[in-house]
């Protein structure tokens, strides 16, 4: 079970700064350590919290945190809170029973670790048994580059497979794995071309045949066309099928020993509930599921019964689909996903954001930054950075922010991204590099040209001070080599 040494407070004080520069702020601090260290952190994972039950079991923890005393008293009303918020997220009874038996029993019983206190303890054991009940340990999916590795994809009608073969393309492409895709259903109407259209997009090397209707054929020329090509991921689109249909699924075998792939990747529902552990189940009893992909957890309230009945076949959830575009796919790590669900930061996924937008920033730069010499050009170019890291509410859920914003914080402050640009693009160089050269009548002018308010450009100015100020108190937190955040109460560890 995973150590957590450090419990992220959820009773933190409402910031005293703006979400978006609190982001900003902490982006830049990571990059500029980075550049100043010389090396970028390991890879790191994103997961997407499931909002709904996310909140619950924040809800739950926040009367912990409120509470003068921790007793028996208060621990069984923590437990039958997260039992309320398991079950409306479709958890099965047995399993949400099992699930707070646990919680229940370490809270009171185990002996505190050195340092840690009740509360922090609590934290722990709720954190550490969600994760064990999601599969605890995160499964890569085994890939020998420079050798070609076929991975064959099946699932239910309807369920996401082709768009999500599209989305693993992506992904894997983006970290320089040499990925093609076939198509090998010849059931669906447009699924050729579907496919093929993902694989434009992707930018990968697609391979069909619209006349051949034998599927495994299909499946054998394609995996030929690929290996000539060099192609170190194979992925595999199969007809979509159900359970009940038997030529179907004898199809799915059929092809599987045709070509015999290193793994067989089930694509599951998100929003089927309990019933994603069904499918699960019938699947394995058919072909030899080596892991599991499950789509659609940005919608419906069922996503957390998804993911422990998938998890509960003991088959290993690998990814998880998050959202339509084609970036919307996460690896699956269960502590990490835990954590998120209680509201907790994972700057782990911060930094593997960071990574991929491929944000960099020149050595020169993050020196001069970290003295306070941060310009509105500067800013400018880290609203630009932060635009390529995906929306700012899945951002917000990476720091741990999303329950203790108000509702619609993150629509508003994208709004405010795009203004602030506007007004940036009606400034001179020379008030960009040096702002305090901006005065009434040069705000009026900026006011009058970018369409806003002399009170908005106004309130831009004080956001760059603020964020200008933290900066240099963070360059002489590095110098003396303290963590944290200075205002943030809960983002300590980010130094």
């Amino acid at each position: 079970m995973s150590n957590h040494t450090q419990v992220h407070p959820i009773n933190n004080p409402v910031f005293s700064l703006p979400p978006l520069s609190t982001i900003l702020v902490v982006i830049q601090r990571r990059r500029l350590i980075w550049t100043a260290d010389g090396a970028l952190p390991e890879d790191g994972d994103v997961v997407l919290v499931l909002e709904g039950l996310g909140k619950s079991l924040n809800s739950a923890l926040k009367k912990l945190f409120g509470a003068s005393v921790i007793d028996e008293e208060l621990v069984k009303e923590l437990v039958k809170d997260i039992q309320r918020a398991l079950l409306v997220a479709d958890v099965d009874v047995s399993l949400v029973m099992a699930i707070t038996e646990r919680v229940q029993e370490q809270a009171l019983d185990e002996t505190l670790p050195r340092g840690v206190s009740r509360r922090e303890h609590i934290v722990r054991v709720v954190w550490d048994t969600l994760a064990f009940f999601l599969g605890e340990k995160t499964v890569p999916l085994t890939i020998n580059p420079g050798k070609p590795n076929l991975v064959m994809m099946v699932g239910i009608q309807g369920s996401g497979k082709t768009t999500t073969i599209g989305k693993l393309a992506r992904y894997y492409q983006k970290r320089g794995i040499k990925t093609g895709v076939i198509c090998a259903d010849n059931f669906r109407p447009g699924a050729y071309s579907q496919l093929k259209q993902l694989a434009e997009k992707s930018n990968v090397p697609f391979w069909g045949d619209e006349d051949e209707k034998d599927a495994t054929k299909l499946a054998k020329k394609g995996v030929k066309e690929m290996q000539k090509k060099g192609i170190e991921l194979i992925l595999l689109d199969t007809s979509g099928r159900h359970r009940e249909e038997t030529g179907l699924i004898k199809e799915m075998r059929d092809i599987s020993k045709g070509v015999k792939p290193q793994e067989i990747v089930l694509v599951i529902d998100g929003t089927l509930g309990q019933q994603a552990g069904v499918q699960a189940a019938a699947f394995q009893k058919a072909t030899n599921i080596g892991s599991i992909i499950v789509t659609k957890l940005d919608g419906g309230a069922k996503g957390g019964g998804a993911l422990s009945a998938v998890a509960a076949t003991q088959a290993p959830i690998k990814f998880i689909g998050v959202g339509e575009g084609m970036d919307a796919i996460e690896t699956f790590d269960p502590t990490k996903f835990a954590g998120r669900l209680l509201g907790m930061s994972d700057i782990r996924g911060l930094i593997d954001k960071v990574r991929e937008a491929q944000i960099e920033v020149e050595e020169d730069q993050a020196k001069r930054i970290m003295k306070g010499q941060f310009t509105l050009k500067d800013m400018m170019a880290q609203m630009k950075q932060l635009k390529k890291m995906g929306p700012i509410g899945k951002v917000m859920e990476m720091l741990g922010l999303q329950y203790k914003l108000p509702e619609g914080m993150a629509e508003i402050q994208e709004e405010n991204m795009k203004r602030w640009e506007v007004m940036m693009n009606s400034m001179t160089k020379d008030e960009l590099e040096e702002p305090k050269l901006i005065k009434s009548s040069r705000i009026k002018r900026i006011a009058k040209g970018s369409g806003t308010s002399q009170k908005d450009v106004r309130d831009l100015l004080k956001q760059h001070e603020q964020m200008k100020k933290m900066m240099k108190q963070m360059g002489k937190q590095r110098r003396g080599r303290k963590g944290g955040i200075p205002g943030l109460p809960g983002l300590e560890g980010l130094g």
